[in-house]
């Protein structure tokens, strides 16, 4: 089979480039890693997450009418060729409707992980989102990119004790203070972000 699948995405953007984190001299790619799609704000807008391997974006994509004006050929149709006369004004009777689409990059919240994202949850409450790489969970706000709370950290003082890692991070489908994670070890915890401030 061929490598069209009869269908074309209904709006591409650029989310990630690759950049250099001069701190660690390491490139970090734009490979993107998770999407998310927030809830729904009412409107025809979409708000996505996404992340690479150390930042976090806010999209806002959104979409406008746009009137165009329809040129309507005011020559008459005959079987003997015509050559344009000077001076001759298009006639404009008609005006066509143009759906333009644009991506918008809200926040970016980039420095608190130090390992590769692996999940993105949004809340039900749709205010609050958590991140997790290997070894940590961190809780965000989408409205504040400068501040996390981690939540969940593993990291074992002596890394050569290292047993397990994080391998995913799930919010609750609507009790907004549930969330659930699960390990290299095959277990899965379920937590109460109101019962503990740092789960480990």
């Amino acid at each position: 089979g061929g490598t069209n699948s009869g269908w074309s995405p209904y709006y591409q953007f650029q989310s990630h480039e690759p950049e250099f984190d001069y701190l660690k001299s390491l490139e970090i790619e734009g490979k993107i890693s998770k999407i998310k799609f927030c809830h729904p704000s009412g409107n025809n807008n979409i708000f996505i997450l996404s992340s690479n391997e150390q930042t976090i974006k806010l999209w806002k994509v959104g979409s406008r009418k746009s009137y165009c004006p329809q040129a309507v050929n005011s020559y008459k149709s005959t079987n003997k060729l015509q050559l344009p006369q000077k001076n001759r004004v298009s006639n404009y009777s008609e005006d066509t409707v143009v759906e333009i689409r644009s991506a918008r990059n809200k926040k970016v919240f980039k420095a608190a992980h130090a390992y590769h994202i692996n999940s993105l949850s949004v809340n039900s409450d749709n205010q609050t989102f958590l991140s997790g790489d290997d070894l940590r969970i961190n809780w965000w706000n989408l409205e504040n990119c400068d501040t996390c709370f981690n939540i969940v950290d593993i990291k074992p003082n002596n890394m050569e004790e290292l047993a397990e890692v994080i391998t995913a991070v799930q919010f609750h489908p609507s009790q907004c203070n549930t969330f659930a994670y699960s390990s290299s070890r095959g277990a899965i915890n379920i937590c109460d972000a109101r019962r503990s401030a740092l789960c480990s």
